[in-house]
């Protein structure tokens, strides 16, 4: 198969001849690689594309793929690989390969076709650092679920009424917690999938932040919160538990890392309402901003808890309302998260009103 054939097909793609020399191959397996053309073919394919699997087993010294009868197993079967190199990094692939037979059904050909898998493999590793990262923020309320209902259960009669009520609160609260963190694992892998259900209505947002900022003056008293959202701003067609979740989630985050006082403006455009969330704090590094609304995203140095899911997850709401969301240094004195929600009625869930 001639150099010119190859370049068309999609993948990377070597041809090795029976005696495990490389014949042929396009410029995408040349790239990947990391080699000219005239430094991989007429070299061992062994040599020049070093395979190995995730306890660096060598591929072709474990399988053989240029050993057997060809016709009686004429593919290999899919295998995710590392290819080391030339300068020495390894890449994520997922191998699969034909195997050409000759007249005596020994393998005269081998069509490798290696198709990079660093988009599954960065998946993977986001999916391994979800779960752990959320089995983490499960066992410390967990923990203190279970050992304070056993406390309570194996010693009732010796504390006081006022004892048992502050240990039920706090059993509670962690109850909470739990709730709060499966719902956002949930909500991700909606985000994920796409599929995150919204249930409009018409809805007066100044009611929804208000109601946000009073959870969280209970919570914290001395912390100045103030709304200057009109009161008769333009109700909007969107789901009010997804839209006080956005605003949880971003009060949350300027009482977390921000200071002074956190206030919620809002802003009406021609076609959308702009929301503002605002703090006093320091900002944020301008390197910092492209992955604020990123999985896990924390800010350098902070060892807060939480899933750092919480933008992820606006972001995810937001754009599924039509909206947009973005972040903002307000000149090094605090920071603005902003976002979007569109005007309108049921035509922004796909229903036609049919004039009357």
């Amino acid at each position: 198969m001639d150099p010119a054939t190859l370049d068309l097909l999609p993948d990377p793609t070597v041809v090795v001849d029976a005696d495990g020399t490389v014949r042929s191959a396009n410029d995408l397996a040349c790239r990947l690689a990391g080699l000219a053309r005239a430094d991989l073919e007429g070299r061992p394919a062994a040599e020049v594309l070093p395979l190995a699997d995730e306890v660096a087993t060598d591929w072709w010294a474990c399988v053989a793929p240029l050993s057997g009868d060809a016709r009686l197993i004429p593919r290999l079967a899919e295998a995710d690989l590392r290819l080391r190199t030339r300068a020495g990094r390894d890449r994520p692939v997922t191998v699969t390969a034909a195997r050409t037979p000759g007249p005596d059904g020994q393998v005269a050909l081998l069509v490798l076709s290696l198709r990079r898998a660093d988009r599954r493999a960065r998946r993977d590793a986001n999916r391994s650092e979800l779960v752990s990262t959320v089995s983490h923020e499960l066992r410390s309320p967990l923990t203190s679920v279970r050992g304070f209902t056993k406390t309570l259960l194996d010693k009732w009669d010796r504390f006081t009424d006022a004892q048992k009520r502050q240990m039920l609160a706090t059993v509670n609260e962690d109850a909470d917690r739990v709730t709060r963190l499966l719902g956002e694992l949930l909500d991700v892998s909606r985000i994920d999938a796409g599929q995150l259900r919204l249930r409009r209505q018409m809805v007066a947002v100044p009611q929804v932040v208000d109601k946000v900022l009073q959870r969280f003056s209970l919570a914290d008293e001395e912390r100045p919160l103030r709304s200057v959202v009109p009161p008769d701003l333009t109700r909007l067609y969107a789901d009010p538990d997804k839209v006080e979740q956005v605003f949880t989630n971003l009060v949350e985050n300027a009482m977390q890392y921000g200071t002074g006082r956190v206030e919620v403006r809002a802003t009406e455009l021609e076609d959308a309402v702009e929301f503002c969330v605002a703090d006093e704090g320091d900002g944020i590094p301008v390197g910092q901003m492209p992955y604020l609304f990123a999985k896990f995203s924390r800010r350098a140095g902070e060892r807060r808890s939480g899933t750092g899911l919480g933008l992820y997850i606006s972001k995810g709401i937001v754009e599924a309302h039509g909206g947009r969301i973005w972040a903002a240094d307000a000149d090094g004195e605090g920071t603005r998260f902003l976002f979007t929600l569109p005007k309108g009625g049921l035509e922004l869930a796909g229903i036609e009103v049919q004039p009357s």
